[in-house]
């Protein structure tokens, strides 16, 4: 009995030191990512810079909306604020456990407060990312107060550091970027592969299609649903710890450690199969217009709508398994 004792003392001791291990360096990650690695913005009229809001702590009860941005930092001088490159706003719904995605097309024209009107991935540049939160907020008629912000390089290190992703490229892929020297140029071939993180970059920002970037928005949602499934597998999140390091200098947000901790134990229990995937706005929902070169002027009040039917839980019925459905219809 005596070694058995030992072997459980033992099991105990190395529990607790590796739940101190990714406690601590979970921790680590949540702090330093509240830094700004990825944007600084620059004080309005020279004065000093304004804090940001905080945000009051999430009851892991409600629905949380966060905004995701992918910004391209080339060419940026003098402290300048990037254009979001990428908006994707992630609703997720801890009852039910259930995400939805919900790209926003950048070429979208509404009202920036305090700024006019103009295309929604310029917010971020009149005022840092609290007025992009405060434009998703209006346009789509939802509590936006959270964000994450990570740039070209970031979404690479994030690829890599969880060991690629497999993807089924649904057709060959090539374009010359003609301002860097080819680094960002696209050459995929179609079919199953594992991308890295240069790949997946690739992937994410080929825009040359017929429907240019409704069908680029639609890849981004298809890569990013296929990484949260990934997250889950057991070898993944033994990589953690190494996975938080890599992308830590390349990823800014709002989120406190402990908003943080509560939605990281929920994603471990979200339905990552079937998320919700949805662009914004949708197809009849605006009108193209050249006010400002080619933008997308929305009907607000319809995007509104059409949110708010795609958030409602599925019915009862709606969530029977067929067999049980076909049973239950009268003879």
């Amino acid at each position: 009995m005596r070694i058995w004792k030992r072997v459980l003392l033992l099991m105990l001791v190395v529990i607790a030191a590796t739940a101190g291990y990714y406690g601590y360096s979970f921790y680590e990650f949540a702090q330093n990512i509240q830094e700004p690695n990825v944007i600084t913005p620059a004080p309005p009229d020279g004065g000093a810079a304004t804090k940001a809001a905080e945000i009051p702590q999430w009851d892991g009860k409600e629905r949380v909306n966060i905004l995701l941005m992918g910004v391209d930092r080339r060419g940026v001088k003098n402290n300048g604020l990037p254009r979001s490159d990428s908006m994707m706003l992630v609703s997720v719904d801890p009852l039910t456990k259930r995400y939805d995605l919900f790209s926003i097309l950048r070429d979208t024209y509404v009202d920036i407060p305090g700024n006019g009107s103009s295309r929604i991935n310029s917010a971020i540049v009149d005022g840092g990312p609290e007025l992009a939160m405060k434009t998703v907020s209006q346009f789509t008629g939802l509590p936006v107060d959270r964000y994450v912000i990570t740039d070209f390089e970031g979404f690479k290190a994030l690829i890599d550091a969880v060991g690629g992703v497999e993807l089924d490229v649904e057709k060959n892929m090539y374009y010359h970027d003609p301002t860097d020297k080819g680094v960002y140029d696209i050459h995929l071939k179609k079919g199953l592969q594992q991308l890295d993180g240069n790949k997946a970059l690739q992937y994410v920002r080929f825009r040359h299609d017929a429907t240019s970037d409704y069908t680029r928005t639609e890849r981004q949602r298809k890569l990013l649903a296929a990484i949260a499934n990934q997250m889950k597998n057991g070898t993944t999140l033994i990589q953690l710890p190494s996975i938080l390091k890599e992308v830590t200098p390349y990823v800014q947000t709002n989120i406190g450690s402990m908003d943080m901790l509560k939605l990281s134990a929920l994603g471990l229990s979200l339905n990552t199969q079937s998320p919700g995937n949805y662009q914004l706005p949708p197809m009849g929902m605006f009108r193209e217009s050249n006010k400002a070169g080619a933008v997308l002027v929305p009907d607000v009040d319809q995007v509104q709508t059409f949110i708010q039917e795609k958030l409602q839980p599925p019915t009862t019925e709606a969530m029977q398994p067929v067999e049980e459905k076909q049973s239950s219809t009268p003879n």
